[in-house]
């Protein structure tokens, strides 16, 4: 370190220039490191840009593949190119005939009343000694227990037991229905025409049947509701400590759709009172010998006056599905291009709609669409770039 120092100039001038020269270089070396930590920081946040945009470009790939490879393969891009498919698809649709499948030979005879061959007697349940019981008692008031006859006070001589098995949710519990019987102890003396009442109990949904309101309702809801297969609620019936197979539950939704078929025959013809009438059909798979048999389900939905929609099945896609439906309908029909509705519409006084994609002279339309969209480009290109 000596020798450095006397190496060094004594004039000033010298002294002073070695000193700016240093501190130059320390200025630089400072600025060189602040350079490279911006750039690392710099580096660091695009690496998290591209890690993000990977995840993004991960997260896509995996829709186009779902989009792909899924059951809703046929979903495109844009609105545009949807738009687009379905005026070809409405084209092709419009100009095919009708399949002869389409049409039974026999089809009025889909739309007869179908009942499930009932076996007599009581269907047999599981033993239910173990659920537990909640006992209503059901009795005569003081003014229904005065004897139509000589007016004295009829006595209890015995009472009518029935079970009724009823689901609570989380639980199932068993209702025991005593009603209490009522006798005039002074007529049953003298013989003379002794009146005898039974106190009355609330009806049940089937008739005779051990199923209360709320199982029922919890049954029909999670199967067409919540689309729980009905072994499915066999299991979960049975982790509750009640066994009620699938083949009795299918009954009892039979029953059901007997007793709520009034309404459902009110909600139908309140959406024929519409004005306009939306319908469509989509497949519904129906078990069949050897494989599936492809049903429909044609959903028909009132406007805002009579906001209801009704489901109609038929065993397959025939024009006679919606004809027998609207049999009595006078107003618009709004619908897609299926040739079918033509022989809905045709004969009466239905006035038939659709959106440009379905309606049958949307060929029409989109002719006189292209004329004015050729007009416009016309004048944009000879008024120059900056015309509207």
């Amino acid at each position: 370190m000596d020798a450095k120092l006397k190496d060094l100039p004594h004039d000033r001038e010298s002294l002073e220039a070695i000193l700016r020269a240093l501190i130059l270089e320390r200025d630089e070396q400072s600025q060189r490191a602040t350079d490279l930590h911006v750039e690392s920081l710099r580096q660091k946040k695009r690496a998290d840009e591209l890690y993000v945009e990977n995840l993004r470009l991960q997260l896509e790939l995996e829709r186009y593949k779902k989009f792909y490879y899924g059951p809703r393969a046929d979903r495109l891009a844009t609105s545009g190119d949807v738009a687009q498919a379905l005026l070809e698809f409405a084209e092709q649709l419009e100009a095919k005939p009708n399949h002869p499948e389409d049409v039974p030979a026999q089809a009025e005879s889909e739309y007869e009343l179908r009942r499930v061959k009932r076996r007599p007697g009581r269907r047999h349940l599981a033993s239910f000694e173990n659920l537990p019981v909640t006992t209503r008692v059901y009795e005569l008031s003081a003014e229904q227990r005065i004897c139509p006859c000589c007016g004295v006070e009829r006595k209890e001589i015995g009472a009518d037991e029935s079970w009724q098995i009823e689901y609570i949710p989380g639980r199932f519990e068993r209702i025991q229905h005593v009603r209490k019987k009522y006798a005039c102890s002074t007529c049953e003396k003298s013989g003379e025409n002794p009146q005898m009442e039974v106190a009355a109990k609330p009806e049940a949904a089937i008739d005779k049947g051990m199923a209360g309101p709320g199982l029922l309702a919890y049954i029909v809801t999670s199967k067409f509701s919540d689309y729980l297969p009905l072994y499915r609620l066999e299991d979960i019936f049975e982790r509750q400590g009640f066994e009620i197979s699938r083949a009795t539950q299918s009954v009892w939704c039979g029953d059901v759709a007997d007793l709520v078929e009034p309404l459902y025959e009110l909600m139908a013809e309140r959406v024929r009172q519409s004005h306009v009438v939306a319908t469509d059909d989509t497949i519904l798979p129906m078990l069949s010998v050897g494989k599936t048999q492809a049903a429909r389900m044609w959903v028909y939905v009132g406007d805002a006056a009579h906001p209801y929609n009704i489901f109609d099945f038929t065993l397959n896609r025939g024009r006679d599905g919606p004809r027998y439906f609207l049999r009595d309908y006078r107003e618009v029909l709004l619908a897609d291009a299926y040739g079918g509705y033509n022989g809905v519409v045709a004969g009466n006084q239905m006035t038939r709609a659709g959106c440009w994609s379905h309606y049958p002279e949307s060929a029409v339309i989109r002719s006189g669409l292209s004329i004015v969209q050729t007009c416009r480009h016309e004048m944009r290109r000879t008024a120059g770039p900056h015309s509207r």
